[in-house]
């Protein structure tokens, strides 16, 4: 599998358990609906980055990287999120802040990617 499919699964993996995750917080007082936008939000990301990089608007190795930051700043994130949502614990100390962190710099990444394009 290329890293480009690797990343498109991966993003639609992102949805699909943002989905489920409306659906829990959409049954309980827990902060789910943190985690489902996280999630939600950055996968239509992750696919807009590998067409883009595919296109030439993005430097393909740097899209690619953001993108993958954006998913491990997503997945870290929400993840932590619903640990605490679902077993009255953190992931780990300080799991949410790093994983915003990283969706930051990924969104960084990507901006850097878009300057180095070859295409104009």
């Amino acid at each position: 599998m290329s890293a480009q499919k690797g990343l498109l699964v991966l993003a639609a993996l992102m949805g699909a358990a943002g989905v489920a995750l409306s659906a829990a917080a959409a049954h309980s007082d827990s902060n789910l609906n943190a985690a489902a936008t996280m999630l939600l939000f950055h996968a239509p990301v992750v696919i807009v980055t590998v067409v883009a990089a595919r296109a030439g608007v993005l430097r393909l190795a740097i899209g690619l990287g953001a993108a993958i930051i954006i998913i491990l700043g997503a997945v870290l994130f929400s993840s932590d999120i619903s640990t605490r949502a679902f077993a009255s614990r953190p992931l780990f100390p300080m799991a949410a802040p790093m994983g915003g962190m990283f969706l930051i710099a990924g969104w960084l990444v990507l901006a850097v990617a878009a300057i180095a394009a070859r295409k104009q």
